[in-house]
Formats: structure tokens, sequence, C-alpha cells
């Protein structure tokens, strides 16, 4: 592994040499990421470590520094971002707090400098400059076309929601204290130099953001300096702060960040419900009474060993099934993710093209990265024998606008089917291609059906 791959320098401002571009495929001549596939453009972001090598051995683990010593690599992230593309911006009815925010670090704690309203450029350049302030812009793909391109990707690779901010601080600034965050961070700097600092996680890959005292943290554990080009991951949990060195330019870099809410717990926390909904309906023991006034007494040892018994039936329950899992992080992911990058209108997600499919056609699933398959009580039933349905949601018509800005209204798009329509959507999603009337279904009219809503909805072509 070259030496690009190693941790960065602990205790100063060494770091791994420079690394080898990844070669250009099809983000075009001057574009240092591979947009061919999920899997290659992550390789290409970290190259030259092998995907399998970092999560191997720095995912959920330890930083990693990657220098890109590279003109070309630094053309390119100057050009995902710029200060000067902040003058545009505002004129599209940008908001303190929603959109912007204005901080700085004083004495270990985040001084917020927000005016009211609308943001004005000439006022964030008065802060930048005068005021000695660092500039947050949020969720900057909403905007940036290229941030868009490269985080709905991200987004197909790790199967989870992937967010970001920009941050642009004068020399001689830090703007925020030390700190540590819940979700996976990955840095890209863009314009101008940064000094990092990182130090071990006070509470390793933490479950929400937190401000650490200095007192408390010790000394850095690495401490480096990014330039443009470089790539920076750490781990949720890592306990870091950042400033501009006096005497430099301003510093850009953007925050990609990922895997927030997306441990074992949340995924145990979503699963358990339904396992739950379901098990109670064929087994009486989950049925029987708790004892009376178990609600009005603190547990005794008897009621905990009768649930240690009832979850150790449900474990071995799911254990034997086949059935989906994580159903709601499914869909709030799928709902709330971004949709497939396109140039123009994208018809071609909202407008089902082609042949329409018939009972003798052969079909194909597209955009299998933008949809997921789960089961989960009819939502349009209110009654208490809600039958069981298979909901299946889709990305093709979120609004990229909306995309990670939290207290938005969301829609969620897609289709449900009856629990007998099951094996045969796995079936498409299974193959490359299948046969409508091999369909696993009693009637060809429900075959015909199910693969019309499909197309209807763009996820299927007739081949």
């Amino acid at each position: 592994m070259p030496k690009a791959a190693e941790p960065p320098g602990r205790g100063s401002d060494q770091g791994p040499g420079p690394c080898k571009r990844a070669k250009a495929a099809s983000g075009g001549p001057n574009c240092p990421l591979n947009f061919a596939s999920p899997r290659l453009l992550f390789g290409s972001l970290i190259a030259p470590v092998e995907p399998e090598t970092f999560f191997r051995e720095f995912w959920e683990k330890q930083p990693l520094v990657l220098r890109r010593d590279d003109p070309a690599v630094a053309a390119y992230c100057q050009a995902l971002f710029r200060l000067s593309d902040l003058k545009s911006l505002c004129g599209r009815g940008l908001l303190y707090g929603r959109d912007v925010n204005v901080c700085r670090c004083v004495k270990g704690k985040k001084k917020v400098l927000n005016k009211a309203g609308r943001v004005h450029f000439l006022q964030l350049r008065k802060d930048l400059d005068q005021r000695r302030a660092t500039i947050q812009f949020h969720q900057p793909q909403r905007f940036k076309d290229e941030l868009w391109r490269i985080q709905e990707k991200l987004e197909c690779y790790f199967g989870s929601l992937v967010g970001s901010n920009v941050y642009i601080t004068p020399a001689g600034s830090q703007g925020l204290p030390p700190h540590y965050d819940d979700v996976e961070v990955f840095i890209l700097q863009l314009e101008g130099q940064k000094h990092w600092r990182l130090y071990h996680p006070t509470v390793p890959l933490a479950r929400e953001y937190s401000v650490e005292a200095e007192e408390r943290i010790g000394r850095p554990a690495y401490e480096f300096t990014l330039k443009p080009g470089d790539v920076l991951y750490f781990p949720r949990g890592t306990v870091h702060q950042a400033d501009v060195p006096p005497g430099l330019a301003h510093s850009t870099h953007v925050t990609i960040s990922t895997y927030q809410n997306s441990s074992w717990g949340d995924c145990l926390l979503d699963t358990v419900s339904g396992l739950v909904f379901d098990a109670v309906k064929e087994d009486v023991a989950l049925r029987a009474g708790i004892p009376r006034q178990l609600l009005l007494v603190e547990g005794t040892a008897a009621a905990r060993r009768r649930l240690g018994r009832l979850l150790r039936t449900l474990a071995d329950r799911l254990e034997g099934t086949g059935a989906l899992l994580a159903g709601g992080m499914k869909k709030d992911f799928v709902t709330h993710r971004l949709p497939p990058y396109h140039v123009g209108d994208g018809a071609e997600l909202s407008t089902p093209g082609g042949r329409v499919p018939r009972l003798d056609s052969t079909v194909r699933l597209q955009f299998k990265d933008y949809s997921v398959l789960t089961v989960g009580p009819d939502q349009n039933q209110s009654d208490e024998t809600q039958e069981t349905m298979v909901y299946i949601y889709h990305s093709l018509k979120n609004r990229r606008e909306l995309h990670m800005m939290g207290n938005e209204e969301t829609e969620s798009h897609g289709l449900r089917f009856p629990l007998s329509h099951m094996d045969a959507l796995k079936q498409i999603w299974g193959h490359s291609t299948i046969c409508v009337k091999d369909l696993k279904l009693t009637t060809d009219e429900e075959k015909e059906n199910l693969v019309l809503s499909l197309w209807t909805e763009c996820l299927i072509q007739v081949v």
C-alpha cells in the first residue's frame, strides 16, 4: 500500500505523501472521479486506497488523510464551490439559519453572528473580512450540480443519506470549537489551506453532536494541514477542530457526511416493532395480559425473565424468517434522499418510455439503486384487521431543493401491492430480465397489472 494510504501524522504537521490521481472515466477529461457506478465513484474518491482496505482498516476506526498533489484535482475541487459562488446564490432568497450560518469560535465557544431574514453577499464579505467569521453554507448540493452528482451516487453506495456543508474561514480564525459529530465525515479541501487537529473520541461512534472542552480532550492525536484537492476522513465521535493560519488566503472546504442514525441499534429499533406486530397475531403467549399492577410498581424479576424469554422467542423468529427488515428506515431513506442526477428536465424519471409491457413482454428493472421493497401494515386501513402489504418506494420524483432540510415537507413516492405479489416482485428485483408470463402470480391479469403499474412509475422497461 502506498504511503499515501497511511493515517495522518500524529501530533505534528506530518501526513502521508502525495497520492496518485484516480483515472478519469465517465466524469470527463478533467474529472478525477469515476461516475460509472457508485462503487467506482467512491473508489476514485479515496484512491489509491481500495474500498475493501478502507472499510477494514479505517471505517469507524481511525482517520485517513489522502494528499492530492495534482493541479487537475485541485482545480476540480475548487470548482465544486468557491467564495464567489455565494454572490449568485444570495440572489436566490437564502435565509440566515436555514441556508447560512455566520459564526466564530470565541474562547472555546461557538458565537453565532447571524442577521435576521435574507442573506446579502456584501454583508457576508464584511463578516468574513472584518469580523473574521466563518460562513457555513448548508446543503450546497441543492444548488451545485456537481455536488448533487457526487452525493446521490454516494447515497447509492452507502444506502444512507449523504449531506454536506461548506465552510469558508478567513486567515487567523476558527469557526467552531472542538466538537464531535454523529456522522461519518469526508472533508474535501477546495480553496486555501486549513490546519486540523483531531483527538481520540470521548464517545466512540457517537449518536449526537457535542462540544468538548479543551481541558478534557488533551493533546491532538493527529495534526496536519489540508491543501486544495486533499481528502480527510474521520469516524463519528472523533473530536476535531480546524483553523486557518494567519497570513494565508481564506479556506473553503466541503464536509460530506453520512451514516447518521444508521447503526445496528437503529435497525433493531425499527425491526422489532414490525416483528412484534406480526408475531402477536400468531403467538398466544404474546397476547397474554401482563400481571396486574405491573405498571404501578417497579418491574419484578419474574416480569424481566418473562420479557427475556419473549425476546429470545422473537430472536428465533427473526432468524427463521425471510421477511424484509427495517421498513421504516428504508422508507425514510428513500423519501428523503436525492433524486437521480440528470441533465435537462428529467422527463425520463417521471414519464414512462418505450413499449407498454404485455403478457408476452420481457422486462427489466431500471433505477434499482433508487428504489426499495418493504412490507408493512396497510396504511389505508384504520381498523384492527390491517393487512400486511408490500410497498415499493423510489426517489425518482424527489425534490432536490428539499434534500436534508429537515423541517421541509417531503412526500414519499411509490406503489403498494398485496403480500401475494412479493414473490413476483422479488423475481423482477432479482433478475436482469424476466418474462412477464413467468411471474409467480395466479392469473395473467395480475401479471399484466403488476408490470403496467411498475412501468407507469418508470421502474421497468420492455427489452
